[in-house]
């Protein structure tokens, strides 16, 4: 399968991001957040209003991997703090295409393309799967971290950190 990595930003890419979120965390979160949680989440910070305010705003870049026919099969959102420092905000695959190397590769976009000292990430405690993956990247945890995003609502996250050796 031949992956092609595009830095996206218009309105029609944030749409298809959108719907790939919405598909995404539909299947995976509910077991381990709740449904409702999912819900809120999904309308904080990925409707294309959030989308946008994360790019324009926050200056996040949103890393898009497609096929060949031009199908966005996986995104990764990161920002830094310095030319050393980055900090993963979103890494996601299509659960139904899991296992083909996309997310290795978007993750390859900062490891191979930047002079990176140290890259972070919070993922939720429960999501073993995944925190397995990281692990097998080189990633290790930092720290546990609760974080209140509204509603009553509280982001129950490992932060995971990679150093340059």
């Amino acid at each position: 399968m031949e992956i092609t990595l595009k830095q996206v930003y218009e309105d029609k890419d944030l749409q298809t991001l959108e719907t790939l979120a919405k598909k995404i965390w539909n299947i995976h979160y509910p077991p381990i957040i709740g449904q409702t949680q999912v819900d809120y989440m999904l309308n904080k910070f990925y409707s294309i209003d959030a989308l946008k305010k994360q790019i324009h705003v926050d200056h996040n870049i949103f890393l898009c991997a497609y096929d060949e026919k031009e199908n966005m099969m996986g995104f990764l959102s990161y920002s830094t703090f310095d030319d050393k420092n980055f900090f993963i905000h979103k890494w996601y695959v299509d659960p139904f295409i899991h296992g083909k190397g996309i997310g290795r590769k978007l993750f390859s976009h900062i490891f191979d393309n930047t002079n990176y000292s140290t890259i972070r990430l919070t993922v939720n405690r429960q999501n073993i799967k995944t925190i397995n993956f990281y692990f097998k990247l080189g990633f290790t945890i930092e720290k546990v971290v609760d974080i209140d995003i509204g509603e009553g609502y509280i982001m129950d996250d490992f932060q995971m950190i990679m150093k340059k050796n």
